[in-house]
Formats: C-alpha cells, structure tokens, sequence
C-alpha cells in the first residue's frame, strides 16, 4: 500500500499515459485488488538504494467455464523504469508472473503487446498466436435502441 509513494504510476508511465487521481483513489483501487487475492496479482521490484519502484506487472486469473472449469491467466501492465531497462527486470518480472499462473494451474497464459516487443516475449517462452482486437473506450459510440428492451422482454419469458 506504500507503492503509490515508490513511484507506481511513474514506472506505468512508460507505457502509456497516466493520469494521477490522487493517493486516496490509488490506494481504493489497491484494496479492492487486493481484496480479491486469489484473482489479482501484482508484483512489483523495489531498489533497495532509493526504496523505489524499478518494475511492475500484474497477472489476474480469469475462472473459465472452458477446459474443465480451467483458468486462463492475463498478464497485464509489465513495465521497467527507464534507468533499469536491459537490467533483466522484466525478465524476472515474467518468470514471476508465469510462475504464479503455473502455480495456479491455469491452462494457458495470454500477453498482449506491441509488435516490436514479440522477440522480447519469444525469449521468455512465449509464441505469437492468433490475434487481438480492440474497441477503445474513447471511439465508442452508443446508439440505444428501443427495440433492444422488447427483444430482452422476448428471450426472458
């Protein structure tokens, strides 16, 4: 719970844009994870020479109804500071987290990147499979029908 101070969003930072809500925001979010333990597993390297955040990344757990009631694991928002990069941070961070979803039986485990880094991920045991699609939140457009409420009302009875 300490990790908003150790620079948590700084290190995401690398990724994407973050946006801060402040510490009081963090920290409901980092309870609410934590309160769900057996799906949410962040993990997190701290320098012992600044008590900072150097990298992160997170697995959760999807239960599936797939595979025997099996479980796929999502690993999720791997990042290294940019002093710590080609240090072998995010190497250690995906044996963490694929030795989680191992531990946790899960039948397969997906990661979604960027195409310039699937070597890095190739290195780590992973394959390029398939692929992925998306519809950003910031593109939706949301069109209500009313003839979706009868339709529902139909299938229900």
């Amino acid at each position: 719970s300490t990790d908003y101070h150790r620079g948590h969003l700084a290190v995401l930072s690398v990724l994407t844009v973050v946006s801060d809500s402040g510490q009081s925001t963090w920290l409901a979010q980092f309870h609410f994870m934590r309160a769900a333990s057996k799906i949410y597993y962040p993990i997190v390297i701290v320098s012992k020479q600044t008590d900072q955040i150097v990298a992160l990344g997170c697995v959760f757990i999807e239960p599936k109804f797939l595979r025997g009631l099996g479980s796929v694991g999502h690993i999720e928002d791997t990042a290294v500071h940019k002093s710590q990069q080609g240090e072998k941070s995010e190497l250690r961070i995906i044996q963490m987290l694929t030795g989680i979803n191992a531990n946790s039986e899960c039948y397969k485990t997906i990661l979604n990147c960027s195409d310039e880094n699937i070597p890095f991920y190739e290195k780590c045991g992973f394959q390029k499979k398939e692929n992925e699609t998306l519809r950003d939140k910031r593109k939706l457009r949301v069109v209500y029908d009313s003839s979706w409420v009868v339709c529902a009302q139909a299938i229900n009875k």
